[in-house]
């Protein structure tokens, strides 16, 4: 069990969509360890430095770790316990003396297109309940994922897929008044966590600190048509080796099922050699005794698919079996 010798210290990054994840970490360490003192630090990471940088583009350039190095830091520092991040942020190579503790219950992984509403006024816009089908060629998307450029334009190749930086409300914003702009690609977990409710006709209804801007409409993906990335919807937290008591709290956040699948994810992903910014995805699933992997990389230029079943424990074998499936692919 954990010692009450001084707080427990969260470490997050200072977004409104990473204090949402980690407060919500502190209700369940609160509610689990009622007896503990619990706090959350902000750090300012690499990644939120580097407004201009082109993620979409893979600038390899850019460090690995762009939104978890500070936070690492912190823990190997002592200045924090926990670092609390959205996993698929999160490198598959972790500094000496790190490790992934814990992950949370996955929250819906799939993608969200938002697009303006069509009206009689104003620019372009479309009916309720399209589908990526339904865009007229030449339709302009917005995002920053090089996984999520691939996939649309291998879907669609007569789309135009353009760059876009900033939080979910910058984004959401952007679509709305940016008349050169027809839509945008966010993650369903992320809009949920927010705060954000789709309707069942597409309408995008905010909490009252931040209401959705008017006249958008959004339309879930499903993982047939857009595979999400890896970690994706899941909440990661980190923690240094050999801490009892941040050992006890993990073992109380941690979802098995969730790590499992996670494992075989991110174990793909390292044996590819990539990184958030690389142009593959992967998605687990456990159906009773089994677990499923599917994946795509974009690596050669065209989409290599691959799809696994195997025992949730030897979810690492599992990854690291998909990827040199993929890579045995002719070009």
């Amino acid at each position: 069990m954990p010692n009450a010798d001084g707080p427990i210290i969260l470490a997050t990054r200072g977004s409104p969509l990473a204090l949402a994840q980690t407060n919500n970490v502190l209700a369940q360490c609160r509610a689990a360890f009622p007896g503990f003192q619990f706090e959350i630090k902000i750090f300012k990471t690499t990644g939120d430095k580097l407004q201009t940088a082109s993620m979409a583009l893979g600038d390899p350039s850019l460090p690995k770790g762009l939104f978890t190095k500070e936070l690492e830091v912190a823990l190997l520092a002592g200045e924090a316990d926990l670092a609390v991040h959205s996993l698929k942020d999160l490198p598959t190579d972790l500094p000496d003396g790190l490790h992934l503790g814990a992950v949370g219950k996955r929250a819906d992984v799939r993608d969200v297109l938002v697009y303006r509403a069509e009206r009689p006024d104003g620019p372009r816009g479309f009916r309720p309940n399209i589908t990526l089908q339904d865009l007229p060629d030449g339709a302009t998307i917005a995002t920053s994922s090089t996984r999520r450029r691939e996939q649309l334009l291998a879907l669609r190749p007569a789309l135009k897929v353009v760059e876009i930086r900033g939080n979910v409300g910058t984004r959401l914003r952007k679509v709305a008044e940016d008349s050169n702009l027809d839509a945008t690609v966010l993650a369903a977990a992320g809009l949920a966590r927010l705060g954000f409710r789709i309707h069942p006709d597409g309408r995008i209804e905010g909490p009252a600190e931040h209401p959705a801007p008017d006249g958008l409409l959004a339309i879930f993906l499903e993982p047939d048509v857009m595979l999400p990335c890896v970690g994706q919807a899941a909440v990661g937290i980190e923690t240094r080796l050999g801490d009892p008591r941040v050992r006890a709290i993990c073992e109380r956040l941690n979802d098995v099922a969730t790590f499992q699948c996670v494992t075989a994810e991110r174990a793909f992903l390292k044996a590819m050699g990539g990184g958030c910014l690389s142009p593959v995805a992967a998605y687990a699933q456990i159906r009773g005794s089994t677990l499923d992997l599917r994946a795509v990389s974009f690596r050669t230029g065209r989409p290599q698919r691959a799809r696994l079943e195997g025992a949730p424990g030897d979810a690492t074998l599992l990854g690291q079996r998909i990827a040199s499936e993929i890579n045995s692919i002719p070009v």
